[in-house]
């Protein structure tokens, strides 16, 4: 058991899911605290709060709303409420939906991991897919949650990389082991931004994603979720292409070459 884990989310701090995973936490450390946003913060990424002040609501023992990012949420979490004791391990999740592929760079649960990664602390982001909204499988993040999280840390990680676990949309009896994955490219094929006008006639706008089948590459993230595996991706805050950077290397200057 560990002592101490910290959970964020970007759901908000009353979300089905972060009870999920106050369950699976509980199985995992002595102490759980809990420092998420207070409302809603879905597609928020990475981002920090550095033009608004920050505001903290104590919502019960070691569990605290912050008016702000799942980012927001770590730094205040490992900074700040937990300075005198860190956690030995960041929690993200459990999101309403998967994070796959290029979906990962907007989402606010795998920023929060991100955020917890760059402060020094092992994070994990974790998400639950679903089919129907209203009927989420969230009996099997909760029933395979603790053995998954459990058996990531006796194998471990880099320092410089964060876990993105995603659970299957199937109970977890007929759920496959946890499989080593890629990031795929993912579903998006663009975005689309719909124009209404309010009840007073003033014209407001709603952005969306449009998604599409696309080709995944070899162990993507989105083929073992749809084998019905637990697909277990490790990513890290470094974007760079290494094939780009060796075609341009033959026409620009490196440092040092």
């Amino acid at each position: 058991m560990l002592d101490r884990i910290m959970l964020t989310n970007d759901d908000g701090i009353d979300a089905p899911g972060l009870a999920v995973l106050e369950h699976i936490a509980a199985e995992l450390a002595h102490e759980v605290w809990v420092v998420a946003p207070e409302h809603d913060q879905s597609g928020v990424s990475h981002s920090v709060s550095l033009h608004q002040p920050l505001r903290v609501t104590e919502r019960g023992r070691h569990r605290f709303g912050i008016t702000g990012t799942p980012g927001d949420c770590a730094v205040m979490g490992v900074c700040y409420l937990m300075r005198d004791a860190a956690p030995q391990l960041i929690l993200s999740g459990i999101n309403r939906g998967a994070n796959l592929g290029m979906e990962t760079v907007f989402s606010g649960t795998v920023g929060g991991a991100m955020t917890g990664m760059m402060l020094g602390i092992p994070s994990v982001a974790l998400s639950q897919a679903w089919t129907d909204r209203a009927n989420v499988p969230w009996d099997t993040a909760r029933s395979l949650g603790a053995s998954v999280v459990r058996r990531m840390l006796e194998i471990g990680w880099s320092a410089d990389t964060c876990l993105n676990i995603n659970f299957p949309d199937r109970p977890a009896a007929d759920t496959g082991e946890p499989t080593l994955c890629r990031q795929g490219v993912g579903m998006i094929r663009g975005m689309d931004v719909e124009t209404r006008t309010d009840p007073r006639g003033l014209i407001y706008h709603w952005i969306n994603f449009r998604r599409g089948p696309r080709e995944q590459g070899p162990e993507s993230d989105i083929d073992t979720l749809r084998a019905g595996r637990i697909a277990v991706t490790p990513i890290r805050y470094d974007r760079t292409d290494e094939r780009a950077y060796e075609a341009l290397a033959e026409h620009l200057p490196r440092l040092g070459g």
